[in-house]
């Protein structure tokens, strides 16, 4: 990039605060475009007059926080590469407006135009997301960034140290050594997958998001081809309208279904299903891995034709590696819970739900509730024994049965559970006692559930869910690099669209995040 001469400094200070400001100004003039009334965009994820207010005010953040040192942060890959793809998806998104065919076609529902200014949304949702995981309270806080899984932690530092992000040639010779990626077609597919924001880099953040929708990590890639490769009901960047439209096809096939990564929650699937009464619903699998989602929504009929096909594919193998999250509680575990009343698998904490969550890499064990208030705390420590959380996973422990004298099935241990649980149980409420002061309204919660039954639903809830989404064509094989160009994952837009004017201001509200399963 070319800079005006001066002083040493000047270059790196000027290509820093300048490319900075051209991407402010981009932003404020796209948010013009966006908000014109002929346009009507539809006030629902991703929400583009919603989504650019807020990478605005994020990147008004993280320039007040460095002020002049800014050019330090300008030397790190990430910031540079963010900023400069950011420029490039704004100019993009801008000539949709001002190009004469296409801005004609802007106004038509389901015309090239409005598709092309969708995916453009969806992937500043990713930006945005990536931004606020990146530079919380605009800090770069890349080099400390904490992966969900343990393994995919090990992995990124073990690799590339502190780094934030890397080429993608760089990050597919890295991953080699641990999965076996196919050259070709293959790769190309899987670099479509990963990269959210379309920069030609992985970043930590979306490594963390890959590894959490296709884990477990074993069978990551095997998982990702079975899922995102060869499966017909995976569609990739849909939003929640154009999934319930798709979806209204097969209206009178009961049991359709296709599933895409969730607008709403980062990291999550979304999975939408015509249901025996003919509605259409969505449903967000927060406690099981997809395949597992899948295979349960099989057999109890909710899930049967992937994009109203009759073949269904058979995930059985997939399933094979899914036994390693289960815990067996052992003849000594049970004897010495039932000498105080109580069972291995209650959570000692609450003391009211089952252990459904370890912590790794110590192995404690406890419910997700529990978690989730805890980590309310901004604590990044075990509860019990105060060692640096990593990640988590979802476990599930089967009680004790004399029949059945083996072993754990992991070598875990539980002492722990009972260590310091009076002191944790006083800090939860003590927490929850502040939360209730600051917000009498509203209860507190980083993960609320969603408001929509499990997966798969109970018969007796269908009529009690909203309806749901639509979805885009299976892209056959052939496709080559169109394979799986979209995929969804932001932070959600809030009600009352922002002004431009707004965004000068000194602090700008928070945006209270909308989820799928409520927005209708």
């Amino acid at each position: 990039m070319a800079v005006a001469p001066g002083p040493a400094w000047m270059p790196r200070w000027t290509g820093a605060h300048r490319s900075l400001e051209k991407a402010l100004q981009g932003l404020t003039k796209l948010q013009q475009l966006a908000c014109q009334p002929q346009v009507a965009l539809r006030n629902s994820p991703p929400h583009l007059p919603s989504l650019l207010p807020l990478i605005y005010q994020h990147l008004r953040l993280i320039r007040e926080h460095y002020g002049a040192g800014l050019a330090e942060v300008w030397e790190s890959d990430f910031f540079r590469i963010f900023l400069l793809n950011l420029l490039e998806k704004v100019k993009q998104a801008t000539r949709l407006f001002k190009r004469g065919k296409d801005k004609e076609e802007l106004l038509l529902e389901g015309s090239a135009a409005r598709r092309n200014l969708t995916k453009l949304s969806l992937i500043f949702s990713h930006m945005l997301a990536e931004l606020q995981a990146v530079f919380p309270n605009g800090e770069d806080q890349g080099s400390t960034y904490q992966l969900s899984k343990q393994e995919a932690q090990v992995f990124w530092r073990g690799t590339w140290k502190e780094r934030t992000l890397v080429p993608w040639s760089e990050f597919q010779k890295g991953l080699q050594q641990v999965h076996s990626v196919d050259p070709g077609p293959m790769a190309i597919a899987l670099k479509s997958t990963i990269d959210l924001t379309c920069s030609g880099h992985i970043s930590i953040f979306e490594f963390d998001i890959f590894t959490r929708l296709f884990q477990p990590w074993p069978t990551l890639l095997k998982n990702w081809t079975y899922l995102a490769v060869t499966h017909p009901g995976y569609m990739a960047f849909l939003t929640y309208d154009e999934v319930k439209a798709r979806l209204q096809a097969y209206v009178n096939k009961p049991g359709s279904y296709i599933f895409r990564l969730s607008c709403t929650r980062l990291g999550q699937w979304a999975i939408g299903y015509v249901t025996s009464d003919r509605g259409i619903l969505q449903t967000i699998p927060e406690k099981k891995s997809l395949f597992q989602a899948l295979v349960d929504g099989h057999k109890e009929g909710f899930y049967l034709y992937p994009d109203g096909k009759n073949m269904n594919p058979d995930l059985a193998e997939l399933m094979e590696g899914s036994t390693r999250n289960r815990i067996k509680v052992s003849q000594e575990q049970f004897e010495l819970y039932s000498q105080v009343e109580s069972t291995f698998q209650l959570c000692k904490i609450c003391t009211e739900n089952n252990k459904d969550v370890q912590i790794r890499p110590c192995g404690h064990l406890l419910c997700r509730e529990c978690l989730k208030s805890w980590q309310l705390s901004k604590s990044p420590t075990c509860p019990f024994c105060r060692q640096t959380i990593w990640g988590h996973e979802d476990v599930e422990v089967s009680p004790y049965s004399s029949k059945e004298g083996s072993p754990t099935t992991k070598d875990e241990s539980d002492e722990g559970d009972l260590e310091d649980v009076d002191l944790v149980l006083q800090q939860l409420m003590l927490m929850r006692q502040n939360q209730r002061r600051a917000d009498p309204v509203s209860s507190p919660d980083l993960d609320p559930p969603l408001q929509t039954p499990p997966v798969p639903p109970r018969l007796d809830l269908l009529q009690q869910r909203p309806p749901a989404l639509p979805l885009p064509d299976y892209q056959t094989l052939s496709s080559s690099s169109h394979w799986i160009r979209d995929r969804p994952l932001p932070s959600l837009p809030q009600e009352h669209l922002p002004s431009v004017s707004s965004w000068n201001s000194p602090a700008a509200s928070p945006v209270e995040e909308r989820r799928e399963g409520s927005q209708r």
